[in-house]
């Protein structure tokens, strides 16, 4: 994810020598300074001692121990801190950090690899508008990025747009395999259900109709999509779907007890 934000900071006109980048892994920072050129380090306080944000881009499992070890550099500087490890709560993070940081909880998505992410933001009350403002700027420049005003909302968030990636993609292996029982080719069925997923998200977006109408109108009655249709009904795939979502929601909030705590 932060190979994805540099890539589309300097695609969206930021000067990349702004931009530092720490690892402990040494490989990694010789990748990503062969790939992009930007400024790279070993040492996280080295990178947080100038910056006017900084983005942790840990697992959630190790958050805690980054976060702890920046906290004097982050009580001096006062950046603004964007945390996207999924699950951990703002007030592990002020704990952590300091009780004064300015923090914005971020959750993008995988799609993000191609600037198509969708993100959806939490702030703090320690975050300025300018604050706002630049971390919704960095997030845009993956794809979408929005706000909501309620912490609890990040957890449904994570379930639904955070791991939907995945949903959409086991579907469109289902759809692959299925095609091929009834006979086509494997790169035929494969070519046909990722434009048939693409033209159907594009369709969405560029229209002012919601889901719903939109299959109604591919959904001729007595025809072939009405007897599909009918099939997931029968299964009750919004049940599935619902009992999906609440169950990735829990575990965001097992997460936030499991390696929230200080």
């Amino acid at each position: 994810m932060a190979r994805s934000l540099i890539g589309g900071l300097i695609a969206d006109g930021w000067e990349p020598g702004l931009i530092c980048v720490a690892d402990p892994d040494e490989r990694q920072m010789e990748t990503l300074a062969a790939r992009f050129p930007i400024d790279t380090t070993q040492d996280n306080q080295a990178a947080v001692e100038k910056a006017d944000a900084v983005v942790l881009a840990v697992k959630p499992q190790i958050i805690g121990q980054v976060a702890r070890t920046l906290a004097p550099v982050v009580g001096r500087q006062q950046p603004l801190v964007i945390s996207i490890a999924a699950g951990i709560r703002e007030t592990a993070l002020r704990n952590w950090l300091g009780e004064d940081t300015a923090i914005v909880r971020a959750m993008p998505n995988t799609p993000a690899l191609v600037q198509s992410g969708a993100t959806a933001l939490y702030a703090n009350a320690g975050v300025s508008e300018d604050q706002r403002n630049l971390a919704e700027s960095i997030l845009r420049a993956v794809g979408l990025a929005l706000w909501v005003e309620d912490e609890a909302m990040m957890d449904a968030v994570t379930a639904l747009s955070g791991s939907g990636p995945a949903y959409f993609f086991l579907f469109m292996e289902a759809l692959q395999s299925a095609g091929k029982r009834l006979g086509l080719g494997e790169e035929t069925a494969r070519l046909l259900t990722l434009q048939t997923a693409f033209g159907a998200s594009k369709m969405a977006l560029e229209s002012s109709d919601d889901p719903a109408t939109l299959r109604r109108r591919v959904t001729s009655p007595g025809g072939t999509t009405e007897r599909a249709i009918g099939v997931l009904q029968q299964h009750d795939f919004e049940a599935i779907v619902r009992l999906a979502l609440e169950a990735a929601t829990e575990r965001s909030r097992e997460l936030a007890s499991e390696f929230g705590k200080d």
